[in-house]
């Protein structure tokens, strides 16, 4: 029998009486001892790493401090650098544009309403008054605000941190701005007011469209000084601030009332008004908008503000002060001119393929009235009237025919209307057809092609050329016979002012926008001294000039363009229905119109005496109200002398 294997005596047996075996619990709690003692040192290792980075951080925060507060500018040499401002006048005072940087004259705190600068702070820096140019409650709310929403909706810079940006630093966002901001608004609060604070950043903060402080943004928008405005007006401006061309009272009148509306709800909040003076003064919103949209039409003639900007400099050099330019343009005229293309177009573009067109209406002195570069010119700002250069086609014709009528030609001469061959060129009619023998007239007023090249042809195409440089073209033409058909390209400013000899008695014109410039006092830098350059055609060649002009209107291929008064003028079709014309004039205006594609491409079958010749009419017509129907020059209706009448008499009556 095998002999049972003796137990080792258990240490434990004698504490523990009942036999319980606590080796395995003993061992745990060791365990857990030792993991709580890891545990406790890996997060003493943690917080000291944590403080010692906040101190290295701090440290190095001291430092930039330091750095950044020995680098600050003086608060003395505040200094603003600003383009100077150009403002377009029209010929009836009202203001056309501005160019450059708007600012009116400082404001005193003292002499404005409670209500306009509390208008601002209620929206821009409640807490103003207290903050010592940095609120860190209003930064701490603006961060908070941003992270729930997930984006930027919140700034925390106070109105005093926006002046030290707008006055010493760039816009950039980085942080070393952001931190001589503060340094630099830190600085303001110690050495100047609120009061003197508040009144710096109402007369720099900008408004949009180059306009810089209340003042000048109460003149522009409402019509007079900041110490008049309304509690709406007040809050409109105020509103403006947040995102000047999205708030912007003409452009964006119903978002400005909306805006509006939520500052007069935080100046209630905030104790500058009550709920039922927010209520009476929001009841003034339509009519106050109203009058911003009429004091500042944006976009109203901008073509011709910016073509007339580009000679700015010619007259006055480059200047340092605000200008004033006082221009040629009639505000009327200029409405009319507008409306008219953009409701042609709508009308009769998608139809016949035509999607812009260009407008100019010159007085008889070469003075610009309208001009109209474009259908829209938010979408394109490039200048159909002045910058495109086109083939006139047969709106070339009146200096191949006055180049005839120099060389001896008279208007019942007999030309041949028959097909024709230069080289490889065979020009061809527009309506595929053959008159054969017509007279000068009547190839004139029908746009005859054949009979153009065989004057053209007579002449020679270096005297047609000569004509038309000395009538006002500028582009440097090609003399070949290709001319006869208007193959050059010229600009309708061109063509427009090298039509006025024919509306004026015969002298060529240098086209003008600029009667005056003065600086901002009024004191005169130019003055405009006439645009006749010299006389071009003797009575004669004029007189039958007009006579074949005023037949293309009464019988021939302009008769669209009749308006009930003597008018005279030519059509004009490329090929492929590229580009159409009218060009026409009275005895008081010479008015230019363009149709075609900015690509090129043909227009479906649109002639000059089609879409080009109603847009005359209708600008026109719009011209000559107010005037007397005047005969046009070389024209003039003459009584029947004595003589005249007795042989008359005797040849009916046989006596």
């Amino acid at each position: 029998m095998a002999k049972a294997k003796r137990r080792k005596p258990d240490d434990n047996a004698a504490e523990n009486p009942q036999g319980k075996n606590t080796h395995g619990k003993n061992a745990k709690r060791r365990r857990k001892v030792a993991a709580a003692l890891r545990s406790y040192f890996r997060l003493s290792s943690l917080v000291s790493n944590f403080l010692a980075a906040l101190v290295w951080l701090g440290l190095a925060g001291a430092l930039a401090i330091i750095y950044y507060a020995n680098d600050l500018p003086a608060i003395n040499e505040a200094t603003l650098t600003r383009r100077p401002n150009v403002r377009l006048i029209d010929a009836g005072g009202w203001e056309l544009a501005n160019f450059g940087d708007i600012y009116g004259d400082s404001i005193d705190l003292k002499k404005l309403p409670a209500y306009v600068p509390a208008a601002i702070i209620s929206v821009e820096d409640r807490r103003f008054y207290e903050h010592p140019g940095v609120d860190a409650r209003g930064l701490a709310r603006a961060i908070y605000t941003d992270i729930r929403a997930r984006a930027r909706l919140q700034g925390g810079s106070t109105i005093t941190q926006q002046v030290a940006k707008n006055l010493f630093l760039s816009p950039d966002r980085t942080l070393s701005r952001k931190i001589r901001e503060a340094l630099l608004a830190l600085k303001l609060e110690r050495q100047f007011s609120k009061d003197q604070i508040l009144s710096l950043y109402m007369n720099r903060v900008y408004f949009g469209s180059g306009i810089y402080g209340f003042e000048a943004a109460s003149e522009r928008y409402f019509g007079h000084p900041a110490k008049d405005l309304t509690v709406f007006q007040a809050a409109v401006l105020a509103g403006l601030l947040k995102a000047p061309t999205h708030y912007n009272p003409v452009r964006e009148p119903e978002r400005a009332k909306e805006r509006a509306q939520i500052v007069l709800k935080t100046m209630v909040e905030t104790g500058a008004i009550t709920a039922n003076e927010s209520k009476l003064a929001f009841r003034t919103a339509d009519k106050a908008l109203t009058t911003a949209g009429k004091l500042n039409p944006e976009n109203r003639a901008r073509y011709f503000a910016d073509w007339v900007l580009t000679q700015v400099d010619a007259y006055v050099g480059n200047s340092d002060k605000d200008l004033i330019v006082h221009t040629t343009l009639d505000g009327r005229l200029q409405a009319q001119a507008e409306t008219t293309l953009a409701k042609r177009l709508d009308e009769f573009g998608a139809k016949q393929k035509v999607e812009q067109g260009a407008i100019i209406v010159m007085g008889t002195d070469g003075a610009v009235r309208a001009m109209v570069g474009g259908r829209d010119y938010e979408t394109s700002q490039f200048n159909r009237a002045t910058q495109a250069l086109r083939q006139p086609g047969s709106s070339f014709k009146p200096f191949v025919y006055m180049a005839g009528v120099e060389a001896g030609y008279g208007p019942d001469d007999m030309v041949t209307d028959a097909p024709i061959k230069i080289g490889k060129w065979r020009p061809q009619n527009f309506s595929g057809t053959y008159e054969g023998p017509i007279t000068i007239e009547t190839a004139f007023a029908k746009s005859i092609n054949t009979a153009a090249v065989r004057v053209a042809q007579h002449v020679g195409a270096k005297a047609v050329l000569a004509v038309a440089h000395r009538m006002g073209i500028t582009q440097d033409l090609k003399p070949d016979l290709s001319l006869a058909l208007g193959s050059g390209e010229v600009t309708l400013l061109d063509l427009t002012g090298a039509y006025v000899p024919f509306a004026n008695g015969g002298s060529a014109v240098t086209p003008y926008a600029i009667e005056l410039i003065t600086d901002k006092d009024g004191a005169p830098l130019y003055g405009h001294q006439g645009g006749a350059i010299a006389q071009v055609m003797t009575p004669e060649t004029l007189s039958v000039m007009n006579r074949l002009m005023t037949q293309v209107v009464t019988r021939g291929t302009g008769t669209a363009a009749a308006i009930g008064v003597p008018a005279a003028g030519k059509t004009g079709t490329t090929n492929d229905f590229r580009d159409a014309w009218f060009m026409g004039f009275t005895a008081d205006y010479v008015t230019g119109v363009w149709v075609g594609n900015d690509s090129g491409a043909g227009m479906n079958k649109v002639t000059g005496g089609g879409l080009p010749a109603r847009i005359w009419h209708d600008v026109m017509v719009s011209a000559e109200e107010g005037h007397a129907p005047r005969d046009l020059p070389g024209m003039e209706r003459r009584e029947a002398s004595p003589d005249l009448i007795s042989r008359f008499w005797q040849a009916i009556t046989g006596n």
